[in-house]
């Protein structure tokens, strides 16, 4: 079947399959034999930021979905099985940042033979989408980002979190689809308990949602978002997910479902009532039928004794997070003073994102130099372009790939913007079990509320992560928009493994901003000696290879003073220098030498998160 999954490396054999015995055991234990409705688990508001034990651990932005994943490897399953779990769970908490209308990446470490693997999820265009999609013919300019272009059919790319459940189950997992549903159909059934995030995020997109026929009865129920401490169900998504428990990925590719998103993107169901303009897109049900979820390698570098593993292109997580953690390998940071090691650190960001730009695309493509962008010789002679008394003037320019010695020499030349308008809604889940192995995992619908547009009778919205694409389209861009292409995304899920084993997992939404946040935890847990939980706490800034750095206002009352003598500008407002309230939402587990986990969570951005371990240490 096209849309299952196509692997890009050599492949070990499938594993775990479950035999009939064990499913037959557990679905007792999940009352899949008949239990009643009224059996159902209390309602788990509890955020618990961080958790220390042993046995497994699962962590992610929601109680719920943690506790669900939680209770999958306390009754055997294994790390694959617990995520795929936790994602359908976030799929009902988190309707806004994920769920079956979008895409992500998975990564996966194996305890057994010591690999790490990934699945490339992300989302295609249509076959059928010109190069001038994203310009308004009415006018012959861009349609306008937001809230026009994301609220759309054009936007809409094929999702690949279905297949890339499917997928990550047949390759590691010992449940059945079913089993791994089960769950998250419940809670969709039973309903969670809506927060002032949940709230706010809904008021936020009232006049996306109310473009729309479909979307206003489930998420604007009398005109209004739900109220904070009522219970929200979604009737519909339980039924969807039972019947993909029960019939498989078939069901959602092929066939209705297929029919009715193909449909929906063509001509979206517009409310009479909007002035949006809520253009049409190009999707057909053969583009649904013909999608396929990427096993593949990862990307590898290494830093500072440590093996960092990361998402391939179509993302640019990796490669981008590599090549800047190898940037700044080149200098002694941990024996600087806070303002130096910072400054060293935003100068090889911005570098590592000039690169990007130039460079990062679908592989399937374009030709992606990542040897070249992942080689310590290539980052020596990039990190020769860092001042260390002074920042860069940005943007600065991309490095020459074609020609590189490790060696310092040349003057700088000027450099261009990436512009990139992902956007923070997307969601992050960090699991391991009791064997080892672990899975960080990434996924989106891009936009806060996707493209607004719900699948009616379905109860999930789908994506618009096709305005990741450049909105101009430039035959030299990497990132262009071509038929069947995935495009760029910056969504970076990462694995740190030390002489084979894990010590860190790691990942973050943010848009743009995953790449910095990640680099910046590592960068703080490893070279500044901040435990875990606080280099997931500390105030975050991201430099993006743009005139001024998005910093949280947290960052720039600690540590302004110290960047501003290096030429640093980080302000509120302006046209050149902005400032983020919170930047990602980051989940993480480390691994201590003797087999402790501490799973972290974020104590406050987006609310909180939900960090939980399988045996807690005891006080």
């Amino acid at each position: 079947m096209a849309h299952t999954f196509q692997r890009t490396h050599d492949a070990h054999p499938m594993r775990c399959i479950i035999a009939g015995v064990a499913v037959s055991a557990t679905a007792i234990v999940y009352g899949l034999a008949g239990a009643s409705t009224a059996e159902a688990d209390p309602r788990y508001p509890v955020k618990t930021p961080t958790s220390i034990g042993y046995g497994g651990a699962v962590s992610s932005v929601d109680p719920e979905a943690s506790k669900i994943g939680l209770e999958v490897l306390k009754r055997g399953g294994n790390a694959t099985d617990a995520a795929v779990a936790t994602a359908a769970a976030l799929g009902v908490t988190e309707p806004y940042s994920a769920g079956l209308g979008g895409g992500g990446y998975f990564v996966h470490y194996d305890a057994a033979t010591g690999d790490v693997t990934t699945i490339d999820g992300r989302e295609t265009a249509p076959m059928a989408m010109p190069e001038d999609a994203f310009i308004n013919p009415a006018t012959g300019d861009p349609y306008k980002f937001t809230p026009e272009l994301v609220t759309s059919g054009v936007s809409v790319g094929v999702p690949g979190t279905p297949a890339t459940w499917e997928t990550a189950l047949e390759e590691w997992g010992t449940y059945s689809l079913r089993e791994a549903l089960h769950p998250a159909a419940k809670l969709a059934s039973r309903g969670f308990i809506v927060d002032e995030t949940f709230r706010q995020q809904t008021l936020d997109n009232k006049e996306r949602f109310e473009a729309y026929t479909t979307t206003p009865d489930l998420f604007l129920p009398g005109g209004d978002a739900p109220e904070v401490g009522s219970v929200f169900k979604n009737q519909a998504l339980a039924k969807t997910y039972r019947m993909l428990g029960r019939q498989g990925m078939d069901a959602f590719y092929e066939g209705p479902i297929a029919d009715q998103i193909a449909d929906l993107v063509r001509n979206p169901p517009k409310s009479p009532t909007t002035e949006l303009p809520v253009p049409a897109g190009f999707m057909q049900a053969s583009d649904l039928a013909n999608y396929e979820a990427i096993v593949q390698d990862p990307t590898h570098v290494e830093y500072r004794g440590f093996d960092v593993y990361g998402m391939a292109p179509s993302s640019s997580g990796g490669s981008t997070v590599g090549e800047s953690l190898n940037i700044l390998e080149q200098f002694d940071v941990a024996a600087m003073d806070d303002g130096a090691a910072l400054h060293h650190y935003l100068e090889a960001s911005a570098l590592a994102f000039a690169d990007r730009g130039a460079y990062l695309g679908d592989a399937a493509f374009v030709d992606v130099p990542l040897e070249d962008l992942l080689s310590d010789e290539f980052a020596a002679e990039r990190a020769c372009a860092i001042d260390p008394d002074t920042a860069a003037q940005k943007p600065v320019a991309a490095g020459d790939v074609t020609d590189y010695d490790g060696e310092c020499s040349g003057t700088a030349q000027p450099g261009s913007v990436d512009e990139d308008t992902e956007n923070i809604s997307t969601t992050n889940l960090t699991v391991t079990d009791k064997w080892g192995n672990v899975v960080e995992y990434t996924l989106t619908i891009e936009q806060t509320g996707g493209s607004g547009m719900l699948v009616p009778g379905r109860g999930f919205l789908l994506n618009n992560e096709l305005t990741d694409f450049s909105t101009v389209y430039d035959a030299e861009d990497p990132n262009r928009i071509q038929p069947g292409k995935r495009p760029r995304s910056s969504m970076a899920p990462t694995i740190v493994l030390q002489d084979g084993q894990p010590f860190l997992a790691l990942g973050s939404p943010g848009g743009s901003t995953i790449i910095a946040t990640v680099s910046q935890i590592i960068f703080n847990h490893v070279d500044r000696g901040m435990s875990l939980p606080e280099a997931i706490a500390a105030p975050r800034a991201s430099q993006r290879n743009t005139a001024g750095v998005t910093a949280e206002p947290e960052f720039i009352s600690q540590y302004g003073d110290a960047l501003a003598p290096f030429g640093h500008r980080m302000v509120a407002s302006g046209d050149q220098f902005t400032s983020a309230a919170q930047i990602g939402a980051a989940t993480a587990i480390g691994f201590g030498p003797d087999g402790t986990l501490t799973a972290v969570s974020e104590p406050v951005r987006r609310g909180g998160g939900s960090a939980l371990v399988v045996d807690p240490v005891r006080p």
